[in-house]
């Protein structure tokens, strides 16, 4: 009887949809799909509540493949997580300031692990991390909630610090007592255990940490996304008036197009209209499977597509295709500039390149640290690559003022650089306009060529 009732509740909800002018709105209000309905289903559930695919569909009175897909989009949205042996779970969406954090489930593919009790509380998040390497009484001074401790064979704690509410992982492949694993089981804190040594597993999992840290730094689309609610949009089977009053509304000359079920299917810009009768049909102008980002994009990635393309507006649209949102070209090229600016908490090769160029005589030198090298002391293919795009970048700071992006490079010779070498950069314009250049690249290391390379170059003005 329940679950008759949630499907009546959701299969008549009606979704509002403002959207300054547009003729979708169907008198204000839209029914949502059965993909949408699900979505909200699901969000609707306790964080640790178990989800099935034939349960969801059983529920909602949908296909078990409609479910499937609908619970897919909740995973890659950041709803619901996938863990072994326990199965699908709601779990609590991760904010931006929170992307650092890692989960439970997250730890145990990080350092091999077993999972001894607590499965349903693998969903949670580690606010920190403590080895337990200490006597009790020390110990438990930084044992909190969601805390993870790392410790061997020591059963007192353990338990104390699954008391205190924190998750313990347990080195050396060893187990758990029964009275432990009940306990975890009871409070939902997961008891974790790994054949790896203490040392190993804090250094694995600070490194994941570091990462995650570096991945919070990284700009998606997302970020900077207009939603859905204050942008624009037409329907195909609307006509050229209703762009002309649309754009006398917004001051826009281009809008997304989309069907019934709000999927993107075409832009439609002034160009396009120029001369054509009010009543033809939008369907036949606009310009058909346009490029579309989505949330997990990267700015980067928009800009390069943006300039190569030739774009002002991407629409963004869910892994159903459905428009979400939109960016223009000035907010990505706004964002990659101020962005440029900003301090990184984590550092990336990039970043540790760019510390090493340092500018003598008006020559460009990048000394080879450790950081550099692999585990023989000598720059890889990898590393070359990224001195090169370092040093182009700096370069065309100084004499342009602008950021670049490297389209295509080509490297044509190349010989070994060691640890602790000074490699000088030349770099020769061959062909510059304005938005693209081309450049030649050498680089030097005690007065013999190491490297020589080609790079095609996007010029994204400040």
């Amino acid at each position: 009887m329940l679950s008759f009732l949630v499907h009546e509740m959701i299969s008549f909800t009606l979704l509002k949809r403002y959207n300054r002018g547009n003729s979708l709105k169907r008198s204000g209000y839209i029914l949502m799909t059965k993909h949408e309905q699900i979505i909200k289903y699901i969000e609707s559930l306790s964080v640790g509540h178990k989800i099935s695919v034939r349960q969801i569909a059983k529920d909602l009175n949908v296909s078990e493949g409609t479910a499937y897909r609908a619970i897919k989009e909740a995973d890659n949205q950041g709803l619901v997580a996938s863990i072994d042996r326990v199965g699908t779970v709601r779990i609590e969406r991760k904010s931006r300031e929170q992307i650092e954090n890692l989960t439970f489930n997250e730890i145990v593919k990080i350092v091999d692990g077993q999972i001894l009790g607590g499965k349903q509380g693998l969903h949670k998040t580690l606010s920190k991390f403590a080895i337990g390497a200490m006597e009790l009484q020390d110990v438990v001074k930084y044992l909190t909630k969601n805390t993870l401790l790392i410790v061997g064979n020591r059963s007192d704690v353990q338990m104390e610090a699954l008391k205190r509410g924190s998750a313990v992982l347990i080195t050396g492949g060893f187990e758990a007592d029964n009275e432990i694993v009940e306990y975890a089981d009871e409070h939902d804190l997961p008891i974790i255990s790994s054949n790896y040594d203490t040392f190993i597993v804090a250094n694995v999992i600070n490194r994941a940490i570091y990462d995650q840290m570096i991945k919070k730094e990284i700009l998606m689309v997302d970020d900077i996304m207009i939603p859905i609610e204050a942008t624009s949009y037409l329907d195909e089977k609307q006509k050229v008036r209703d762009w002309n009053e649309l754009s006398k509304q917004t001051s826009h000359t281009r809008f997304p197009v989309v069907d019934h079920e709000l999927k993107v299917v075409g832009i439609l810009t002034s160009k396009d209209i120029v001369n054509e009768d009010n009543d033809k049909s939008i369907k036949s102008l606009m310009t058909k499977s346009p490029i579309v980002a989505q949330l997990n994009t990267t700015i980067a990635t928009c800009a390069h597509l943006m300039i190569w393309e030739g774009i002002e507006l991407l629409p963004v649209v869910s892994n159903s295709k459905e428009l979400i949102g939109m960016i223009s070209r000035e907010d990505v090229l706004k964002t990659m500039q101020l962005m440029s600016r900003q301090p990184q908490i984590g550092e990336t090769i990039h970043d540790q390149i760019a510390k090493q160029i340092n500018m003598q005589d008006g020559q460009i030198n990048i000394n080879v640290a450790p950081q550099l090298t692999n585990q023989f002391g000598m720059m890889t293919k990898a590393v070359y690559v990224a001195v090169i795009e370092e040093a182009l970048r700096y370069e065309v700071r100084k004499m342009k003022k602008s950021e670049v992006m490297v389209e295509h490079i080509d490297i044509y010779y190349l010989k070994t650089v060691q640890i602790d070498d000074v490699v000088q950069v030349e770099i020769d314009t061959l062909d510059i306009g304005r938005l693209f250049a081309k450049f030649e690249v050498t680089m030097i290391s005690g007065n013999q060529t190491v490297a020589k390379a080609l790079l095609m170059c996007q010029l994204l003005d400040k």
